[in-house]
């Protein structure tokens, strides 16, 4: 069974082999623990054909037509999140480079932890322990950055969630080693907003 770095909160259940927390919250602002999506990491060059096909640029996050989520990380690299399992079948859609590019894809899955901050309060919780300007002008929906996140350097994509009439919502990546440390500096700036553990749903994104 796959485990995720960060304690998942009772009842603990095992969906597509992965050990989850199955707790539903209906609180205004909510963590959840999305480590199970499949993370695959892609790295070419910035002005070549795989850059040109999947088209986002640095500091942009969109979603592809089957609904994965290509966030341009890095200069020259990409990540993209997808539903537990996906791995094989992301890589599989990746355009070839053709002979005049190259492209390194890697599947990070189990080695980067990954949560959900949801609600209107996550950007003034998210304010609290990161100094970047969390205002739509700033950051709107599908901005991509990297950033020091309770002094721990994380990416951090808005990512607002339409089926909640497009609140607020930020995915935040770390290393796995450093999951559990993000999840609960979280929950503690978000005592006062009423923070509250909501489980994975999958497919998750």
């Amino acid at each position: 069974m796959a485990r995720s770095p960060i304690d998942p909160a009772p009842p603990v259940t095992v969906e597509q082999g992965w050990g989850i927390s199955a707790r539903r919250s209906a609180a205004a602002l909510r963590i959840s623990d999305c480590t199970p999506l499949t993370k695959v990491l892609i790295k070419a060059p910035a002005d070549g054909p795989i850059a040109a096909s999947l088209g986002v640029p640095l500091g942009r996050a969109t979603r592809d037509p089957v609904g994965a989520l290509v966030i341009g990380s890095g200069p020259g690299e990409w990540l993209l999140l997808a539903p537990p399992g996906w791995a094989e079948e992301v890589v599989a859609r990746l355009p070839t480079a053709g002979e005049n590019g190259w492209m390194s894809t890697f599947d990070v899955t189990h080695g980067r932890a990954l949560v959900r901050l949801s609600g209107a309060s996550a950007p003034a919780l998210l304010s609290k322990v990161c100094a970047i300007d969390l205002a739509d002008a700033v950051t709107p929906n599908g901005a991509a950055f990297r950033s020091s996140v309770a002094t721990l350097v994380t990416d951090v994509v808005r990512d607002d969630l339409a089926e909640q009439g497009g609140e607020p919502s930020y995915l935040l990546g770390c290393e796995r080693s450093s999951g559990q440390y993000l999840f609960d500096a979280l929950l503690d700036a978000g005592e006062e907003f009423g923070i509250d553990v909501d489980g994975f749903v999958f497919p998750g994104i």
